[in-house]
């Protein structure tokens, strides 16, 4: 794994703008090695400039949407028009909007039926989609996380039974320490760990106390339990959330 780098950004909107330049990069990169960009995108607010950037032009001519396919590192398990749905927000700010094929994107089954079942349906998924086999990890071009203040990242949470999990590629996990009050399905570690690039999308002021420890190392914290084996780690922040 290369170093960590920290890239930090006057506010949200200038994060935004830096996000989409970094991730057409990407893009470009694999698209141009292996034929296609495999990205898992993130929940919550902050990334919405992001997505809409690159809904937008001159941004979205950029790229070729054709070779993109698209999963999401974790899902609350809501209805799919729920505010609270992290494929709704992506939907309505990026996807909506550009021409990524139906079949690559690759949704969570929220209606496959309890959560255990829905994460063994989207381990499945990861399973189809990238050929595969058992003990076999994903390996996505770059996936795209979050921090809350509590530490957590995709929907793995302090102390939480998943975070030890090493077998299975997606988890279903209880409702964390901060609302909404839902289950959840999510990504475990060797899945993240194994990406060729992880980009944490961090803003405001709440963040901050978290994204310090996570820094400097406090494994008590599951974001700081993210690193990869063998690709990049980019932490983006605003300079609310870099505590300065």
């Amino acid at each position: 794994m290369n170093g960590p780098r920290l890239t930090v950004t006057a506010d949200l909107a200038a994060l935004g703008a830096a996000a989409a330049d970094d991730v057409l990069a990407r893009a470009a990169s694999a698209i141009a090695s292996r034929g296609r960009f495999a990205i898992a995108l993130s929940g919550g607010s902050t990334p919405q400039p992001l997505y809409e950037r690159l809904a937008a032009s001159p941004w979205r001519d950029r790229t070729d949407w054709s070779r993109w396919h698209v999963f999401w590192s974790d899902e609350r398990l809501v209805p799919a028009d729920d505010p609270c749905s992290n494929q709704r927000l992506a939907q309505q700010a990026l996807l909506g909007h550009v021409p990524i094929p139906a079949a690559q994107i690759h949704r969570v089954p929220i209606d496959a039926g309890p959560p255990e079942v829905v994460a063994a349906a989207y381990e499945g998924e990861l399973r189809a989609s990238f050929l595969l086999d058992d003990g076999s990890l994903p390996r996505f071009d770059l996936i795209l996380l979050g921090l809350g203040s509590d530490g957590h990242t995709a929907s793995l949470f302090p102390g939480a039974p998943a975070l030890d999990e090493r077998r299975r590629l997606v988890v279903a996990t209880p409702p964390g320490s901060l609302p909404p009050a839902v289950d959840r399905v999510t990504f475990t570690l060797p899945v993240l760990n194994a990406a060729r690039a992880i980009v944490f999308l961090v803003s405001g002021a709440d963040k901050a106390e978290a994204l310090r420890r996570v820094l400097a190392g406090d494994q008590s914290l599951p974001a700081a339990r993210v690193q990869p084996t063998d690709g990049e780690l980019h932490w983006l922040v605003d300079q609310a959330a870099r505590g300065r």
